[in-house]
């Protein structure tokens, strides 16, 4: 079984992970993102909550020498600790923690509270990684995420949901699927269920 300890090692990490035990992602989810990052290289990456996953993706643009993580965080607490995390590991020239407070957005009639979106910069996104907002804010909370980002995303790039397993998280990629029919889904069984959807806009 995959667990944090490996991870570090295979990072080639010497200090411990920071892991939350109510707040971080599994060590599966961390280990499919880590993959895909060193063996695809992917030059943006955007991710809507931070923590185990920005040390996770910066360290890989550490590695590939090449690459750059931009962090929606809603709580300014956890965005100040996520950036003190990254400066201990000595990452933060690769990420980027952006406190991004909730704010109300309409999709299709439909109110959302979700990551204001001012300070992220207009770049082209080919790793888009969805951790939050927590699920007890509203329902569907991760929904606005495609509707609100898909414009951003890369020709060809790619989204990873984490959380997949849940009921609520099933109905929403499958709003997802409705609304973009260009996006390829896999489905993989990890410990909280990670939902994979490949974007070709050609």
């Amino acid at each position: 079984m995959q667990n944090y300890q490996q991870l570090q090692k295979e990072l080639g990490m010497k200090d411990a992970l920071p892991v939350t035990v109510d707040w971080s992602a599994a060590a599966d989810f961390l280990f499919l993102i880590k993959e895909y990052c060193l063996e695809n290289k992917p030059q943006v990456i955007v991710e809507c909550s931070s923590g185990l996953t920005s040390i996770t993706l910066a360290r890989c643009c550490q590695i590939n020498m090449s690459g750059q993580v931009y962090s929606l965080e809603n709580g300014e607490e956890y965005a100040n600790q996520s950036r003190d995390n990254l400066k201990m590991f000595s990452l933060d020239p690769f990420a980027t923690i952006l406190h991004s407070p909730l704010d109300k957005v309409s999709i299709d009639e439909s109110s959302y509270d979700w990551y204001k979106l001012t300070d992220l910069p207009d770049v082209k996104i080919d790793m888009l990684v969805i951790d939050g907002p927590p699920g007890f804010i509203q329902r569907h909370s991760r929904f606005p995420a495609l509707p609100l980002l898909f414009d951003r995303l890369a020709e060809k790039s790619i989204v990873f949901l984490d959380d997949a397993a849940r009921a609520e998280e099933k109905q929403l990629v499958s709003m997802w699927l409705d609304l973009y029919p260009e996006i390829e889904h896999e489905y993989v069984e990890t410990e909280r269920g990670c939902s994979i959807l490949m974007v070709n806009k050609n």
